[in-house]
């Protein structure tokens, strides 16, 4: 059954009770699972509250407390991935596989944040004078507030909260209210990892006035958010005029290089499986297809054909590999995209077209021979839909690729060494993974560059952006 929910606040479940309420629609079928209660100012008031007072006693535990609760979080994990996974399906519509998977594999990340957090150094400096002792301290930064999104709505707010709490700070967290359940869960699982109360805290309801509310509060000291660039630019905005901190993981529009020494076969099995993953709504999907005129005929047509062959339906039907697209005003927004591409001369391989059905289904599609100044070659599409496009070489498409203003993912599949490293140095990417799929592990950094954002998670790098550096110089 999908459960019940409510705002978490100070270590306490917060039912509607009277709260507004909305519907929470399940993306198959259209009908409605669950009541989402909308957080009051009162209740954002008690939330700061409950962070700022929580962050007086956690920021001075030590770093083997919070890996104990972080341990304990990835055990819960492991055992409830499962039930979550199918609420997270039920609320998001991704088949059930890619579900319980995005929260298992968060396990990791909680392990991966339990040791780093034991990393966290200073450091001393040699002093000019005997008599002076030189440190340096890394502090945790304060209260933080995370915005996640609703593509992934367990493991993107789950990787903000880690690096808060690992950091030794408080989190406000606010979800899409799209997938709220898999957002609460994320809270029910830190409460019995023994968590203190108010060091986390989850609310819900109206996005502009809970985001405008807690940057603008003198007790929010740091920002993390994920979603569009337009909306990232405002909240980047609001956060620089209150002087907070923030890390902004906006859009992405991936280009993809197919060199044509490239493995042909198995570049297109791999990136159509990745491409379709959770029907396109991914920020790092692979989606300007950029391949070298040898091979592209074969290339587009051995990438159709595993398009064509995805079955497409509820995502809780076991044989169903891509599910709906999580509102109706995405499915309106694909018919827009392949609309302007057949204005504009494309070929149509495969898909351009609506599902039938109750669900927000829209069929797998591939669409050839775009103009590089056609409305989806220029804007990120987030959904099952590929554009496929010709180069000659690889200074050309370097040049192709990055005309964009995003730089999030990017893609190259060549087995010569000379085209992977004048690609891999080319691209303007944050992140750029040459004949497979290497992104979002939890070793390793995640995050972009221009308008696709700045700052990490993940990686070495995770907790930089909820540090602060303190000198101290002392005259002994």
């Amino acid at each position: 059954m999908y459960p019940q929910l409510s705002l978490y606040i100070d270590g306490q479940m917060l039912r509607g009770e009277g709260r507004r309420e909305q519907d929470v629609l399940n993306p198959a079928n259209n009908q409605v699972i669950g009541q989402l209660p909308h957080a009051t100012q009162a209740d954002l008031d008690m939330a700061l509250a409950a962070a700022q007072r929580a962050f007086a006693s956690w920021r001075s535990s030590t770093a083997m407390q919070r890996a104990q609760v972080l341990k304990a979080v990835a055990g819960l994990i492991r055992e409830r991935a499962p039930q979550i996974g199918r609420n997270l399906t039920l609320e998001q519509g991704k088949p059930l596989a890619e579900g319980v998977g995005e929260v298992a594999v968060c396990a990791e990340h909680a392990e991966w944040h339990a040791e780093e957090c034991r990393r966290i150094y200073g450091r001393l400096i040699p002093p000019r004078d005997a008599s002076v002792q030189q440190t340096v301290l890394r502090e945790p930064i304060g209260v933080c507030v995370a915005f996640s999104p609703w593509n992934f709505p367990f493991s993107q707010a789950f990787r903000k909260v880690v690096a808060a709490i690992g950091a030794g700070c408080t989190v406000i967290l606010k979800g899409s209210s799209d997938t709220p359940a898999s957002v609460l869960a994320i809270a029910q699982l830190f409460h019995d990892a023994g968590l203190p109360p108010g060091v986390l805290n989850v609310v819900s309801g109206d996005s502009g006035m809970i985001s405008d509310y807690l940057i603008r509060s003198p007790i929010v000291r740091k920002i993390s958010f994920t979603g569009s660039t337009p909306v990232g630019q405002q909240l980047a905005a609001l956060a620089g005029a209150n002087m907070k901190r923030s890390t902004m993981e906006l859009g992405g529009h991936a280009p993809v290089i197919v060199c044509d020494d490239a493995d042909i076969d198995r570049a297109a099995d791999v990136l159509s499986g990745f491409k379709f993953r959770n029907a396109g709504q991914v920020c790092i999907s692979p989606t300007r297809f950029y391949v070298q005129d040898g091979v592209y005929d074969r290339f587009v047509e051995r990438f159709a054909q595993r398009a064509q062959a995805l079955a497409v339906g509820d995502g809780l039907v076991e044989t169903n590999r891509m599910g709906p697209l999580a509102q109706p005003r995405r499915v309106a927004a694909m018919e827009g995209f392949v609309e302007d591409a057949r204005q504009r001369g494309a070929k149509i391989v495969t898909g351009g077209h609506r599902l039938q059905g109750d669900g927000n289904f829209f069929a797998p599609t591939v669409l050839a021979d775009l103009p590089d100044d056609s409305r989806f070659m220029t804007e990120e599409p987030f959904g099952p839909m590929a554009g496929m496009v010709r180069f000659k070489t690889v200074e050309e498409v370097l040049s192709r690729a990055n005309s964009l203003p995003f730089g999030l993912a990017s893609y190259a599949f060549t087995t010569s060494l000379k085209n992977a490293h004048q690609i891999s140095r080319g691209l303007e990417a944050g992140m750029v993974s040459i004949n497979h799929i290497g992104l979002a592990l939890a070793e390793t950094p995640f995050g972009g560059i221009k308008e696709s954002g700045y700052g990490s998670e993940g990686g070495s790098e995770t907790f930089d952006g909820y540090l602060t550096t303190k000198f101290v110089s002392q005259l002994n």
